[in-house]
C-alpha cells in the first residue's frame, strides 16, 4: 500500500461564510453546486484551530442524515487527514444527534466536533444544509471562534485535502491510513451512534422508574415522532428497547434525506401527525424531535400543548425527582431573553440565581463551565442541563417522564398545578420570515428610536378595556458574568408595569433566505380562575400594541406572520 498523497488546492475566498447562531446555513444547492464552497468553509474551521493543538488531535463528526451529508462527511475526512488531525470519531452511517456529539466530545476529550445539520430547516436537494462547529467543552462555538472562522474564510487562498482517501461509514470499528509525509497513521473510528449517549442518560435518570411508568399496571401509553430525522435510532434503542415502550409507540423512525418531505420542526404547525394522534385520546404522552435531536415538543393527553417556556420552568420546579440533580445539587437557572419569565418565578421561589442571556445556546456554556447554572432553556423548543453543552430533546422527554412517574400525574395536571402555584405566563411568538433585509433593518432601527425616547417610559396604551403602562424599554445587552464579554443589540424589549412584555428580534439562524423578525408577547396571570383562557385572546391587546408600534404590516407589505407558536 502506497501512502496517500496530500494535495494543496488553490481557491478563492467567499464573502458570505460568516457563521450565524447555529453555524453556517445555506441552501443545499450552494454547498453542493458552488465549486469549493464546502471545502473553503471546512478549511476555515480547521485553520481556526491553533496549529499546535491541531496536530494529532481528535475530532468528532456527525450528521442529522439530511441530503448531501454523506458526500460532505467524505470531504471532511479527506481534509481533516490532510490538515494533521490525528483521529476522527464518526457515528455509524455518519449519523449522530447534536446532543450525542456534545456528549462524545466531552467523554473522549476531543478538541471539537463538526455537525452537519440545518436543525429544523427542510432537507433534500432543494432544502437547506448546515455546518456547525462545536468546541472542546462540547458546546457551540463562542463568538470569538466564529469570528476567527470568518476571518480565515475572507482571505483563504488554498485548502489541503487527501482526495484518494476513502472510508466506509457503514463499518463499525477502526480504519487506519498512511499519509505522505506524516509519521503517524490517520485513524477513523466508526462508533455506534447511540451507545455513549445512552450510558450518560443511564447515569442521570432512574431508568427503572421510567420503565415502570411505561410498562406497569397503570402504564402511560406514549406516542413519539422522530420526524424521519436522526432521532429514530435513539428513540427505538432508548425508549423502546431500554425503557420498554412498545415498538409501535415510535413513528417516523427511519432517517430520510428529505425527512419525508416536511420540515423536521417539532411545533404545532409541522408536527401535525403527532397532534392528530394525541387528539384521539389514546395516548397519555406525546413528543416530537427536530432533525438533529436538540429540540422537542411535548403534548399531553388529548393534544394538550406544553409551551417550551413553561416546560423549562416545570422541569426546574421538579428537578429533585432526578437522581443526577439530587446528587449534584442545583446551582442556578438560565434562559434566553426572549423566553418567558416563568423560569424566573421558580428561581425566586427556590432562592437560586437566574441568568438572562441572548438567544443562542453558546451563551449558556460559560455559565455551566463555571458552575453557575444547572438548567437552561429557550422558547424555541430547546432545554438542557450541564450534563452536556447542547440543548437535548430526548433528555427533556426523559425529564418529563420522570416527573410523571414521581408525581403519578398526567402532563396537563402537572402543568395546571404549576400555574396554580407560580402563576401562568401566557406567551406566543410571531415569525415574519423572508423579509427584505433592508426593510427589516430600518424597521428595527426606527422602532429602537421610538422606544429609546424619554417620552416612551411611562407611556400608556389603551386597547379595549386594557391599559398597559410602560415600565422600561431597551435594546438588550448581555455582559457575560464569567469573562466580561459584552453582546449588544440582542433584541428590543418593552416591559410593562404588570409584568407583561413585548420583545422584537431579528433572527440570526436563517440560511440566507432574507431576514426574519420575531415578535414575542407575554402576559402574567396570577389568578387561577383566569388561567384557562385562549392564549391568542389574552395576548390580543399586546399584539395590537406591537403591530401599531412597529408598523410591521405596512412596512413589509405582509398581512400577518408566517408562523405563530
Amino acid at each position: 500500500m502506497h501512502p496517500i498523497p496530500v494535495l494543496t488546492v488553490q481557491t478563492a475566498p467567499f464573502e458570505d461564510q460568516r457563521p450565524g447562531t447555529n453555524g453556517l446555513r445555506r441552501k443545499t444547492a450552494v454547498f453542493e453546486g458552488k465549486k469549493n464552497y464546502l471545502q473553503n468553509y471546512i478549511q476555515s474551521v480547521l485553520s481556526s484551530i491553533d496549529l499546535r493543538d491541531r496536530q494529532g488531535c481528535t475530532m468528532v463528526v456527525g450528521s442529522d442524515g439530511r441530503y448531501f451529508s454523506r458526500a460532505a462527511t467524505e470531504v471532511i475526512v479527506q481534509m481533516a487527514a490532510a490538515n494533521g488531525i490525528g483521529r476522527l470519531v464518526i457515528g455509524h452511517n455518519g449519523l449522530l444527534s447534536t446532543p450525542a456529539v456534545s456528549c462524545i466530545i466531552r467523554k473522549i476529550k476531543a478538541i471539537g466536533g463538526i455537525i452537519l445539520t440545518a436543525s429544523h430547516n427542510p432537507g433534500g436537494p432543494s432544502g437547506d444544509f448546515g455546518i456547525k462547529f462545536n468546541v472542546a467543552n462540547g458546546g457551540p462555538s463562542p463568538d470569538t471562534v466564529m469570528e476567527r472562522i470568518h476571518q480565515v474564510s475572507r482571505t483563504l487562498e488554498e485548502y489541503a485535502i487527501c482526495p484518494d482517501l476513502r472510508i466506509d461509514l457503514s463499518r463499525l470499528g477502526r480504519q487506519e491510513f498512511d499519509l505522505e509525509n506524516k509519521f503517524k497513521p490517520f485513524r477513523v473510528e466508526i462508533v455506534d451512534s447511540v451507545e455513549v449517549y445512552l450510558q450518560l442518560l443511564r447515569n442521570i435518570f432512574d431508568f427503572n422508574a421510567i420503565k415502570s411508568l411505561l410498562t406497569g399496571q397503570d402504564q402511560v401509553k406514549i406516542h413519539i415522532d422522530a420526524m424521519n430525522g436522526v432521532m429514530g435510532p435513539y428513540v427505538r434503542r432508548i425508549l423502546c428497547d431500554e425503557l420498554g415502550a412498545p415498538a409501535n409507540s415510535a413513528v417516523n423512525c427511519v432517517p430520510l434525506e428529505d425527512f419525508g418531505g416536511r420540515p423536521p420542526e417539532p411545533n404545532l404547525t409541522y408536527a401535525t401527525s403527532l397532534v392528530d394522534a394525541m387528539k384521539g385520546g389514546d395516548f397519555g404522552f406525546g413528543a416530537a424531535f427536530d432533525a438533529d435531536g436538540d429540540r422537542y415538543m411535548i403534548l399531553g393527553e388529548n393534544g394538550f400543548f406544553v409551551n417550551p417556556s413553561d416546560s423549562v420552568a416545570i422541569m426546574a420546579a421538579n428537578l429533585s425527582t432526578i437522581p443526577y440533580f439530587r446528587q449534584l445539587g442545583v446551582k442556578g437557572f438560565a434562559r434566553s431573553m426572549a423566553t418567558s419569565t416563568a423560569l424566573d418565578r421558580v428561581a425566586k421561589a427556590m432562592k437560586l440565581a437566574l441568568y438572562e442571556t441572548p438567544t443562542g445556546w453558546r451563551y449558556f456554556g460559560n455559565l455551566m463551565d463555571s458552575g453557575r447554572c444547572s438548567l437552561c432553556g429557550e422558547e424555541s423548543f430547546g432545554t438542557g442541563s450541564d450534563h452536556i453543552r447542547e440543548k437535548d430533546g430526548l433528555w427533556s422527554v426523559l425529564i418529563w417522564l420522570s416527573i410523571m412517574a414521581a408525581r403519578k400525574q398526567g402532563v396537563e395536571q402537572i402543568v395546571r398545578e404549576h400555574w396554580a402555584k407560580f402563576g401562568r405566563n401566557y406567551f406566543c411568538r410571531f415569525d415574519y420570515e423572508g423579509l427584505d433585509p433592508r426593510a427589516a433593518f430600518y424597521l428595527m432601527r426606527d422602532l429602537e428610536t421610538v422606544i429609546s425616547g424619554k417620552a416612551f417610559t411611562n407611556q400608556k396604551f389603551a386597547v379595549g378595556d386594557h391599559i398597559y403602562s410602560v415600565e422600561r424599554a431597551d435594546n438588550f445587552e448581555y455582559i457575560d458574568p464569567v469573562d466580561g464579554t459584552v453582546a449588544r443589540n440582542q433584541g428590543l424589549r418593552i416591559i410593562f408595569t404588570d409584568a407583561a412584555r413585548l420583545v422584537f428580534r431579528m433572527s440570526g439562524s436563517g440560511g440566507g433566505m432574507g431576514a426574519t423578525i420575531r415578535i414575542y408577547a407575554e402576559n402574567f396571570e396570577r389568578d387561577p380562575e383566569r388561567q384557562n383562557r385562549e392564549t391568542q385572546v389574552v395576548l390580543g391587546p399586546l399584539i395590537a400594541i406591537a403591530l401599531k408600534l412597529s408598523n410591521i404590516h405596512e412596512r413589509t407589505g405582509r398581512r400577518g406572520p408566517n408562523v405563530i407558536t
